[in-house]
């Protein structure tokens, strides 16, 4: 699967994790990842925190990200939306978004959401492209080009989010899962373009990692 080879591509020298757990640690924490996925990261969360509930939308990944975790007793897969998450008030301390709903204007919904469970002393983490910096920074720039980061940038500011730049990589097996990877993220002339012109299987990857706490 394309979302599998492009999470173990991310990051493999574990910087960005490194960043969350200097800001809030998940250790004997209920940690909630909102739009899981395959569940990647939920065995990750689960093997410190007290509780970890992945909340996926898309059946087909739940039922992966289940299969996945099926013998971690601390872990749930629930299928919900950001903008309607099936928990209790006040029931979480740590929330990780990666890739998913939170982009900036429009996802003001799903902010209510997380004021509503999120506990007091919780803190809250949002994962998003920087396409100001690096290469598949630019390569997302001329991909989307009616994406405003300064717009994102206010917006989150506005409301009273942090932000941390990271500067990561993907790094891959083969030349064929980043391949594929790319074109699932970039339009396809965008991507056809980006892989003429790219060597080797490490592509430098900016990151703005948004933080709140609650």
């Amino acid at each position: 699967m394309v979302y599998e080879a492009e999470n173990r591509a991310f990051d493999r020298e574990g910087e960005l994790l490194a960043a969350m757990r200097a800001l809030a640690t998940w250790d004997d924490r209920d940690v909630l990842d909102v739009g899981c996925g395959t569940g990647f990261h939920l065995p990750i969360f689960a093997a410190t925190a007290r509780s970890v509930t992945g909340v996926e939308p898309h059946d087909p990944l739940a039922a992966v990200a289940r299969r996945r975790t099926r013998r971690l007793g601390n872990v749930s897969v629930v299928s919900g939306l950001a903008a309607a998450l099936p928990l209790p008030d006040a029931s979480i301390d740590v929330v990780h978004a990666r890739w998913a709903y939170f982009f900036g204007p429009g996802c003001e919904p799903g902010l209510e959401e997380l004021d509503r469970v999120a506990r007091p002393g919780a803190r809250a983490f949002v994962v998003d492209n920087d396409p100001t910096r690096s290469t598949f920074g630019g390569w997302f720039s001329r991909g989307f080009p009616a994406m405003d980061p300064a717009a994102v940038e206010a917006f989150w500011a506005g409301h009273g989010w942090d932000r941390v730049r990271l500067d990561l990589a993907w790094q891959f097996d083969t030349r064929e899962d980043l391949a594929a990877v790319v074109r699932i993220e970039l339009p396809r002339p965008v991507a056809e373009e980006a892989l003429a012109g790219h060597e080797g299987l490490r592509i430098d990857y900016a990151v703005n990692l948004w933080t709140r706490a609650f």
